[in-house]
């Protein structure tokens, strides 16, 4: 079965990773980390304190990124008697999810379709944030499913036009397909003590069956940091493939530089048929509208070859596929099936 229906990852692990692995000494599973000792976390939180210029006191490591939001949304939806988050109105279906688990309340607020992309409009999310006052705004950059993401700038002007209290959650799992510029982050959560940015080691880096996923928060949260911490330590094993996955940024950069011939295939065969529209991603899927009538046709089409793409059923997007980008010769069989459904 070829899985292209979860944003999963069907390229090779870099080589580090994979020596990482079998190189890895099963002695060290029988203790704990020492590194708590030293008052860190882990080694894979001074690398990325490292790596980023965060204090590793303000980064968040956890069981994939999963676990971040699910700890922050918990936690301050719990806080005191403000128990309502903002999310995008096309977003992944768990951050509401989330929030229902803890008591607490969701609104949406519009993304917008322009042309071939959907776009937060910065000065409506203001607007709305200030106006319902949410305890928690979550921006989702690049966006899941419809692929569009905020500009560093952007996050500034929100975080700058909103309420202080308002915490504001960002989810970049898939923020390194965009660039590799990562020098904002430091300074975004210096300034602003209501700040957490959320990533993981499942999209770009490839490794969703590792869980290993860390952020950054602002200051003066110490009671949520003694929350979301493990005192004990965290995963070895886990430690050790996740410290050569970051230092393997070459492999994984090429990866992501070889998802642009699967978006320019899309366009190219797709993107003129009638009852088509190709959005453009800046993460590892593509979102594409398509005629509803051939939904039956396509999905066994797809059965019959051991396909699997996602069917969207939001409310707003029923007319759309959303596919992750893979291998060229599989991207290449979806769109041929797609084209051959089209056809009849």
């Amino acid at each position: 079965m070829v899985y292209l229906d979860r944003n999963e990852f069907n390229f090779a692990p870099s080589q580090k990773v994979i020596d990482a692995i079998k190189n890895f000494d099963p002695e060290t599973l029988c203790f704990y980390t020492r590194i708590f000792d030293q008052g860190k976390k882990s080694v894979v939180s001074v690398r990325v304190s490292e790596i980023y210029g965060v204090p590793e006191e303000q980064v968040l490591l956890a069981y994939g990124g999963e676990e971040i939001l699910k700890n922050a949304i918990h936690y301050f939806l719990m806080e005191g008697d403000n128990k309502t988050i903002l999310i995008p109105e096309f977003s992944w279906w768990y951050y509401n999810c989330v929030a229902s688990e803890c008591g607490g309340r969701f609104e949406m607020y519009p993304l917008h379709e322009t042309g071939d992309t959907f776009a937060y409009d910065v000065d409506e999310v203001i607007e709305y944030t200030n106006r319902v006052h949410p305890r928690m705004l979550l921006l989702a950059s690049p966006n899941n499913p419809t692929g569009n993401s905020l500009t560093s700038e952007e996050i500034g002007r929100i975080m700058e036009n909103i309420p202080s209290d308002t915490m504001v959650l960002v989810d970049e799992a898939y923020a390194s397909f965009i660039t590799t510029d990562t020098d904002y982050i430091a300074p975004l959560v210096n300034k602003y003590n209501n700040l957490i940015i959320s990533r993981t080691l499942s999209k770009f880096y490839g490794l969703p069956g590792l869980r290993t996923g860390f952020g950054f928060i602002g200051k003066g949260h110490d009671q949520f940091l003694s929350y979301s911490n493990k005192y004990l330590g965290y995963n070895r094993f886990s430690e050790a493939v996740a410290l050569a996955a970051l230092d393997s940024d070459d492999h994984y950069r090429k990866v992501a530089e070889d998802m642009e011939w699967d978006r320019q295939l899309f366009k190219k065969e797709l993107g003129d048929l009638p009852g088509f529209k190709v959005y453009k991603s800046v993460a590892n899927f593509i979102l594409v509208k398509y005629p509803v009538e051939i939904k039956e046709r396509l999905q066994k089409a797809l059965a019959d070859q051991d396909y699997k793409i996602k069917f969207m059923g939001d409310k707003g997007l029923e007319d759309c596929l959303r596919i992750t980008l893979g291998r060229k010769e599989q991207i290449q069989v979806v769109v041929d099936t797609i084209k051959k459904a089209y056809n009849g």
